[in-house]
């Protein structure tokens, strides 16, 4: 077991002095505690976010997920407050009122826009079709998969992905992209529709995985949701977004996280347990 413990990662590419508060004088806007800006994350979706086990054994909040978020913070002259949320939550909590941003690789999929509010794209990505790397010869298209195990996060746009392209499939919805990726190297699932870049952080990790082929999506790339009616609090952080991107910021954030992602080690992606420790292999929230 780790140390209890955990706390958001910063470096110098994430604190800027110049620009801090500039949008908060520019801009009024109202956020859930005065003074903090509180985001709802998913912390097993590396390299967006997930943590990262530093030198004295305590589990670190990590990715380009959480730096973009403290640039936000950081920015708008705010504290920023981070609440680990199982993915399919984050929404819900967005939507009651209990979290300023939902930030967790987001696509901003027409369905969810008739709901929350998402600002511009921060990233680009794509979507992948994974198997184990032992049955990568086995598979030609969609249509194998018909009364197979196909895995998919549940809430997500992948398990959205996983109905209209493998319709015949026995869909399986997980909370985690870890137990998907477990699962698929188990044998219990026998494909699985992951986020293109977390799929190729896995297969990096996990030699056994295997990104199959790329899945077909209109809307390739991330934004951070809003409760809808937030203007003041959109327009702001599209702001930080534009100058992240600008100042070539976000490069900076993904390449960081990308490597500490590679550090398999001290590498651990899913919730705390209710002492903010790490739950060892086998053992349940």
């Amino acid at each position: 077991m780790m140390k209890k413990g955990f706390a958001v990662l910063m470096s110098a590419a994430m604190v800027l002095a110049m620009g801090t508060a500039v949008f908060a004088e520019e801009a009024s806007f109202t956020t859930v505690a005065p003074g903090k800006l509180t985001i709802g994350t998913s912390p097993d979706f590396a390299p967006y976010e997930f943590y990262h086990i530093d030198e004295n054994g305590d589990p670190q909040l990590a990715g380009f997920d959480i730096a973009l978020a403290q640039r936000i913070a950081d920015d708008l002259g705010l504290e920023l407050e981070v609440v680990p949320i199982d993915f399919g939550g984050i929404l819900t909590e967005l939507q009651s009122g209990n979290i300023d941003l939902g930030i967790s690789g987001f696509s901003p999929s027409p369905e969810r826009a008739e709901t929350f509010d998402f600002t511009d794209l921060y990233y680009t990505g794509g979507q992948a079709f994974c198997v184990a790397m032992a049955n990568k010869d086995k598979y030609a298209s969609y249509e194998d998969f018909k009364g197979l195990s196909v895995g998919a996060q549940t809430g997500s746009i992948q398990y959205g992905l996983a109905e209209e392209n493998t319709p015949d499939a026995n869909i399986v919805g997980l909370t985690k992209v870890t137990d998907i990726v477990m699962e698929l190297l188990n044998g219990t699932l026998d494909g699985a529709f992951i986020e293109k870049d977390v799929a190729l952080q896995y297969a990096k990790n996990y030699p056994e995985l295997c990104v199959l082929w790329d899945v077909e999506y209109d809307s390739e790339g991330s934004a951070i949701a809003l409760k809808k009616g937030n203007e003041e609090l959109l327009a702001a952080v599209n702001g930080v977004i534009a100058t992240a991107l600008e100042d070539g910021s976000m490069s900076e954030y993904i390449a960081e996280a990308q490597a500490l992602a590679s550090d398999e080690e001290n590498t651990y992606q899913g919730m705390l347990d209710a002492n903010g420790e790490i739950i060892a292999e086998g053992e349940t929230e």
